[in-house]
Protein backbone atom coordinates (compact mmCIF):
# COMPACT_ATOMS: atom_id res chain seq x y z
CA UNK A 1 0.00 0.00 0.00
CA UNK A 2 1.24 3.50 -0.84
CA UNK A 3 0.23 6.64 1.02
CA UNK A 4 -1.27 6.95 4.50
CA UNK A 5 -4.12 4.73 5.67
CA UNK A 6 -5.84 7.60 7.50
CA UNK A 7 -5.66 11.34 6.82
CA UNK A 8 -7.37 13.88 9.05
CA UNK A 9 -7.44 17.25 7.28
CA UNK A 10 -8.36 20.43 9.19
CA UNK A 11 -11.06 18.65 11.18
CA UNK A 12 -13.48 20.72 13.25
CA UNK A 13 -16.17 19.37 15.57
CA UNK A 14 -18.21 22.12 17.21
CA UNK A 15 -21.26 21.61 19.40
CA UNK A 16 -23.97 24.26 19.36
CA UNK A 17 -25.79 25.10 22.58
CA UNK A 18 -29.00 27.10 22.67
CA UNK A 19 -28.30 30.59 23.96
CA UNK A 20 -24.71 29.74 24.87
CA UNK A 21 -21.37 29.81 23.04
CA UNK A 22 -20.61 26.72 20.98
CA UNK A 23 -18.04 24.25 22.26
CA UNK A 24 -15.09 23.84 19.89
CA UNK A 25 -14.12 20.35 21.02
CA UNK A 26 -11.94 19.72 17.95
CA UNK A 27 -10.77 22.88 16.22
CA UNK A 28 -8.57 22.38 13.18
CA UNK A 29 -6.79 19.05 13.71
CA UNK A 30 -4.67 17.53 10.93
CA UNK A 31 -2.49 14.41 10.90
CA UNK A 32 -1.83 11.24 8.92
CA UNK A 33 -1.32 7.64 10.01
CA UNK A 34 0.88 5.58 7.69
CA UNK A 35 0.63 1.90 6.89
CA UNK A 36 2.25 -0.36 9.50
CA UNK A 37 2.95 2.49 11.92
CA UNK A 38 1.45 3.78 15.17
CA UNK A 39 0.48 7.38 15.81
CA UNK A 40 0.24 8.09 19.53
CA UNK A 41 -2.31 10.79 20.40
CA UNK A 42 -1.82 12.18 23.90
CA UNK A 43 -3.28 14.93 26.03
CA UNK A 44 -4.97 15.48 29.37
CA UNK A 45 -8.67 14.88 29.97
CA UNK A 46 -10.84 17.44 28.19
CA UNK A 47 -8.39 18.13 25.35
CA UNK A 48 -10.71 16.67 22.68
CA UNK A 49 -9.30 13.15 22.19
CA UNK A 50 -12.65 11.43 22.76
CA UNK A 51 -14.57 13.73 20.41
CA UNK A 52 -11.91 13.27 17.75
CA UNK A 53 -12.20 9.49 18.10
CA UNK A 54 -15.98 9.63 17.79
CA UNK A 55 -15.68 11.75 14.65
CA UNK A 56 -13.28 9.24 13.08
CA UNK A 57 -15.66 6.38 13.84
CA UNK A 58 -18.66 8.20 12.40
CA UNK A 59 -20.39 8.61 15.77
CA UNK A 60 -20.18 12.42 15.51
CA UNK A 61 -20.54 14.37 12.27
CA UNK A 62 -17.67 16.83 11.68
CA UNK A 63 -18.53 20.51 11.42
CA UNK A 64 -15.92 20.86 8.69
CA UNK A 65 -12.76 19.21 7.45
CA UNK A 66 -12.12 15.75 6.03
CA UNK A 67 -11.51 12.22 7.27
CA UNK A 68 -9.87 10.21 4.49
CA UNK A 69 -9.75 6.43 4.95
CA UNK A 70 -7.76 4.68 2.24
CA UNK A 71 -8.07 7.88 0.18
CA UNK A 72 -11.87 8.10 0.45
CA UNK A 73 -13.60 10.89 2.37
CA UNK A 74 -15.76 8.97 4.86
CA UNK A 75 -16.36 11.76 7.36
CA UNK A 76 -19.61 12.88 5.76
CA UNK A 77 -20.96 9.61 4.42
CA UNK A 78 -24.33 8.34 5.60
CA UNK A 79 -24.53 5.20 7.72
CA UNK A 80 -25.31 3.18 4.62
CA UNK A 81 -22.49 4.84 2.72
CA UNK A 82 -19.96 4.06 5.46
CA UNK A 83 -20.81 0.38 5.65
CA UNK A 84 -18.32 -0.79 2.96
CA UNK A 85 -15.54 1.04 4.83
CA UNK A 86 -16.34 -0.17 8.35
CA UNK A 87 -14.24 -3.36 8.10
CA UNK A 88 -11.17 -1.21 7.32
CA UNK A 89 -11.33 0.70 10.63
CA UNK A 90 -12.13 -1.04 13.91
CA UNK A 91 -11.85 0.06 17.52
CA UNK A 92 -10.64 -1.39 20.81
CA UNK A 93 -12.30 0.38 23.72
CA UNK A 94 -10.86 1.52 27.02
CA UNK A 95 -12.98 -0.51 29.41
CA UNK A 96 -12.94 -4.27 28.74
CA UNK A 97 -15.69 -4.75 31.34
CA UNK A 98 -18.35 -2.65 29.59
CA UNK A 99 -17.25 -3.14 25.97
CA UNK A 100 -18.48 -6.75 25.77
CA UNK A 101 -22.09 -7.93 25.93
CA UNK A 102 -22.26 -10.06 29.09
CA UNK A 103 -25.05 -12.24 27.65
CA UNK A 104 -23.00 -13.42 24.68
CA UNK A 105 -20.36 -16.12 24.73
CA UNK A 106 -16.80 -15.36 23.66
CA UNK A 107 -17.31 -17.19 20.39
CA UNK A 108 -20.46 -15.16 19.69
CA UNK A 109 -18.71 -11.89 20.55
CA UNK A 110 -15.69 -12.51 18.33
CA UNK A 111 -17.83 -13.91 15.50
CA UNK A 112 -20.45 -11.14 15.51
CA UNK A 113 -18.60 -8.83 13.03
CA UNK A 114 -18.21 -11.79 10.68
CA UNK A 115 -21.93 -12.59 10.90
CA UNK A 116 -22.86 -8.97 10.17
CA UNK A 117 -20.72 -9.10 7.03
CA UNK A 118 -22.05 -12.53 6.04
CA UNK A 119 -18.64 -14.16 6.50
CA UNK A 120 -19.05 -16.22 9.67
CA UNK A 121 -16.64 -19.12 10.03
CA UNK A 122 -16.13 -21.02 13.30
CA UNK A 123 -12.56 -21.92 12.39
CA UNK A 124 -11.82 -18.26 11.77
CA UNK A 125 -13.09 -17.41 15.28
CA UNK A 126 -10.92 -20.12 16.83
CA UNK A 127 -7.89 -18.84 14.93
CA UNK A 128 -8.52 -15.30 16.21
CA UNK A 129 -8.66 -16.53 19.81
CA UNK A 130 -5.35 -18.32 19.30
CA UNK A 131 -3.83 -15.17 17.79
CA UNK A 132 -4.54 -13.19 20.96
CA UNK A 133 -3.29 -15.91 23.30
CA UNK A 134 -6.59 -17.55 24.29
CA UNK A 135 -7.48 -21.23 24.05
CA UNK A 136 -10.42 -21.78 21.65
CA UNK A 137 -11.86 -24.07 24.33
CA UNK A 138 -12.93 -20.94 26.26
CA UNK A 139 -15.22 -19.90 23.40
CA UNK A 140 -18.38 -21.12 25.15
CA UNK A 141 -17.75 -19.09 28.29
CA UNK A 142 -19.15 -15.62 29.06
CA UNK A 143 -17.06 -12.45 29.65
CA UNK A 144 -17.80 -12.38 33.39
CA UNK A 145 -15.60 -15.46 33.88
CA UNK A 146 -12.47 -13.71 32.55
CA UNK A 147 -9.98 -11.25 34.02
CA UNK A 148 -9.64 -7.70 32.69
CA UNK A 149 -6.61 -8.55 30.58
CA UNK A 150 -8.33 -11.59 29.08
CA UNK A 151 -11.41 -9.51 28.26
CA UNK A 152 -9.24 -6.98 26.48
CA UNK A 153 -7.74 -9.84 24.45
CA UNK A 154 -11.28 -10.82 23.49
CA UNK A 155 -11.94 -7.23 22.41
CA UNK A 156 -8.78 -7.23 20.30
CA UNK A 157 -9.77 -10.54 18.65
CA UNK A 158 -13.19 -9.09 17.86
CA UNK A 159 -11.61 -5.97 16.33
CA UNK A 160 -9.34 -8.13 14.14
CA UNK A 161 -12.16 -10.30 12.82
CA UNK A 162 -12.64 -8.30 9.60
CA UNK A 163 -8.91 -7.85 8.84
CA UNK A 164 -8.90 -4.06 9.37
CA UNK A 165 -6.27 -1.74 7.94
CA UNK A 166 -6.50 0.56 10.96
CA UNK A 167 -7.17 -0.11 14.63
CA UNK A 168 -8.25 2.81 16.81
CA UNK A 169 -6.99 1.92 20.29
CA UNK A 170 -8.84 4.12 22.76
CA UNK A 171 -6.73 3.93 25.94
CA UNK A 172 -6.71 0.11 25.65
CA UNK A 173 -4.59 -0.57 28.74
CA UNK A 174 -5.51 2.25 31.14
CA UNK A 175 -8.02 0.07 33.05
CA UNK A 176 -5.54 -2.81 33.52
CA UNK A 177 -2.91 -3.59 36.14
CA UNK A 178 0.64 -2.61 35.23
CA UNK A 179 1.85 -6.17 34.66
CA UNK A 180 -1.18 -6.94 32.50
CA UNK A 181 -0.64 -3.69 30.58
CA UNK A 182 2.78 -4.93 29.50
CA UNK A 183 1.30 -8.21 28.26
CA UNK A 184 -1.37 -6.47 26.19
CA UNK A 185 1.12 -3.94 24.78
CA UNK A 186 3.44 -6.76 23.73
CA UNK A 187 0.49 -8.54 22.11
CA UNK A 188 -0.42 -5.41 20.13
CA UNK A 189 3.18 -4.97 18.97
CA UNK A 190 3.39 -8.60 17.85
CA UNK A 191 0.11 -8.39 15.95
CA UNK A 192 1.32 -5.21 14.24
CA UNK A 193 4.51 -6.91 13.09
CA UNK A 194 2.77 -10.06 11.90
CA UNK A 195 -0.23 -8.44 10.22
CA UNK A 196 1.16 -5.10 9.10
CA UNK A 197 -1.49 -3.30 11.15
CA UNK A 198 -1.78 0.46 11.50
CA UNK A 199 -2.67 1.90 14.92
CA UNK A 200 -4.05 5.17 16.19
CA UNK A 201 -3.11 4.82 19.85
CA UNK A 202 -4.95 7.24 22.14
CA UNK A 203 -3.65 7.52 25.69
CA UNK A 204 -2.56 9.79 28.50
CA UNK A 205 0.25 7.52 29.75
CA UNK A 206 3.37 8.87 28.07
CA UNK A 207 5.47 5.82 28.98
CA UNK A 208 3.07 3.55 27.10
CA UNK A 209 2.90 5.96 24.15
CA UNK A 210 6.68 6.08 23.93
CA UNK A 211 6.84 2.27 23.88
CA UNK A 212 4.14 1.89 21.22
CA UNK A 213 4.37 4.81 18.82
CA UNK A 214 6.35 5.77 15.74
CA UNK A 215 4.82 9.26 15.57
CA UNK A 216 3.36 11.32 18.43
CA UNK A 217 0.75 14.09 18.36
CA UNK A 218 0.16 16.13 21.53
CA UNK A 219 -3.34 17.60 21.75
CA UNK A 220 -4.37 20.62 23.80
CA UNK A 221 -7.80 22.27 23.93
CA UNK A 222 -8.97 20.95 20.56
CA UNK A 223 -5.74 21.48 18.61
CA UNK A 224 -2.42 19.75 18.00
CA UNK A 225 0.28 21.49 20.04
CA UNK A 226 3.19 19.35 18.84
CA UNK A 227 3.63 16.56 16.33
CA UNK A 228 6.61 14.59 15.13
CA UNK A 229 8.65 11.39 15.29
CA UNK A 230 8.57 9.75 18.70
CA UNK A 231 12.26 10.19 19.46
CA UNK A 232 12.16 13.87 18.48
CA UNK A 233 9.08 14.66 20.57
CA UNK A 234 10.34 12.80 23.63
CA UNK A 235 14.02 13.65 23.21
CA UNK A 236 13.69 17.32 22.22
CA UNK A 237 10.18 18.55 23.07
CA UNK A 238 9.60 22.03 21.67
CA UNK A 239 6.19 23.05 23.00
CA UNK A 240 5.98 24.01 26.70
CA UNK A 241 2.86 21.86 27.08
CA UNK A 242 4.73 18.78 25.84
CA UNK A 243 7.57 19.58 28.21
CA UNK A 244 5.13 19.88 31.09
CA UNK A 245 3.55 16.50 30.32
CA UNK A 246 6.98 14.87 30.25
CA UNK A 247 7.96 16.66 33.44
CA UNK A 248 4.95 15.17 35.23
CA UNK A 249 6.04 11.58 34.52
CA UNK A 250 7.15 9.99 37.83
CA UNK A 251 10.88 9.30 38.22
CA UNK A 252 11.88 6.28 40.29
CA UNK A 253 15.58 7.14 40.67
CA UNK A 254 16.06 9.43 43.74
CA UNK A 255 19.16 11.03 42.19
CA UNK A 256 17.21 11.80 39.03
CA UNK A 257 14.41 13.26 41.14
CA UNK A 258 16.89 15.63 42.78
CA UNK A 259 18.20 16.73 39.40
CA UNK A 260 14.65 17.31 38.18
CA UNK A 261 13.39 19.53 41.01
CA UNK A 262 13.05 22.46 38.68
CA UNK A 263 11.25 20.56 35.94
CA UNK A 264 8.44 22.40 34.23
CA UNK A 265 5.11 21.58 35.88
CA UNK A 266 1.99 23.33 34.58
CA UNK A 267 -0.60 24.44 37.09
CA UNK A 268 -4.19 25.51 36.77
CA UNK A 269 -7.11 23.86 35.02
CA UNK A 270 -7.78 23.34 31.34
CA UNK A 271 -9.74 26.39 30.04
CA UNK A 272 -13.36 26.02 29.01
CA UNK A 273 -13.42 25.01 25.30
CA UNK A 274 -16.48 27.26 24.90
CA UNK A 275 -14.32 30.22 25.97
CA UNK A 276 -10.76 29.51 24.79
CA UNK A 277 -8.14 32.17 25.57
CA UNK A 278 -7.32 34.70 22.91
CA UNK A 279 -4.15 34.11 20.94
CA UNK A 280 -2.26 31.00 22.01
CA UNK A 281 -4.61 28.64 23.83
CA UNK A 282 -1.90 27.53 26.21
CA UNK A 283 -0.82 31.01 27.30
CA UNK A 284 -2.95 31.06 30.49
CA UNK A 285 -0.90 28.13 31.85
CA UNK A 286 2.41 28.67 30.09
CA UNK A 287 5.41 29.60 32.25
CA UNK A 288 7.10 31.18 29.22
CA UNK A 289 4.17 33.36 28.16
CA UNK A 290 4.92 36.72 26.58
CA UNK A 291 2.58 39.66 25.79
CA UNK A 292 2.54 38.86 22.07
CA UNK A 293 1.12 35.38 22.79
CA UNK A 294 -2.30 36.97 23.41
CA UNK A 295 -2.41 38.74 20.05
CA UNK A 296 -2.67 35.83 17.60
CA UNK A 297 -2.84 32.05 17.58
CA UNK A 298 0.18 30.07 16.35
CA UNK A 299 -0.42 27.74 13.43
CA UNK A 300 0.04 23.97 13.80
CA UNK A 301 3.42 24.24 12.08
CA UNK A 302 4.44 27.65 13.41
CA UNK A 303 7.92 26.18 13.76
CA UNK A 304 9.10 23.20 11.71
CA UNK A 305 12.15 21.19 12.75
CA UNK A 306 14.04 18.18 11.44
CA UNK A 307 12.05 15.06 10.59
CA UNK A 308 8.74 16.91 10.14
CA UNK A 309 8.76 17.77 13.85
CA UNK A 310 6.41 20.74 14.30
CA UNK A 311 5.20 22.86 17.19
CA UNK A 312 2.33 25.33 17.46
CA UNK A 313 4.34 27.79 19.52
CA UNK A 314 5.79 31.23 18.82
CA UNK A 315 8.78 30.65 21.12
CA UNK A 316 9.66 26.96 21.05
CA UNK A 317 12.60 25.80 23.10
CA UNK A 318 14.36 22.51 23.63
CA UNK A 319 13.84 21.00 27.07
CA UNK A 320 17.00 21.25 29.21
Amino acid sequence: MTGPVLVVDDLHVHFKRRGRPQVKAVDGVSFAVHHGETLGLVGESGCGKTTLTRALLGLVRPTSGRVLLQGRDVGRLSRRGRRPFRPAMQVVFQDPYSALNPRMTVRELVGEPLRVQGRHDRRRVDDLLCDVGLDPAVGDRHPATFSGGQRQRIGIARALALDPELLVLDEPVSALDVSVQAQVINLLRRLQRERGLTYLFIAHDLAVVRHMSHQVAVMYLGRIAEHGPRDEVFGAPRHPYTRSLLAAVPIADPAARDRARDRLIVGGDLPDPAHPPSGCRFRTRCPDVRPSCAESEPGPAEHLFAGDHRAACFFPEVSP
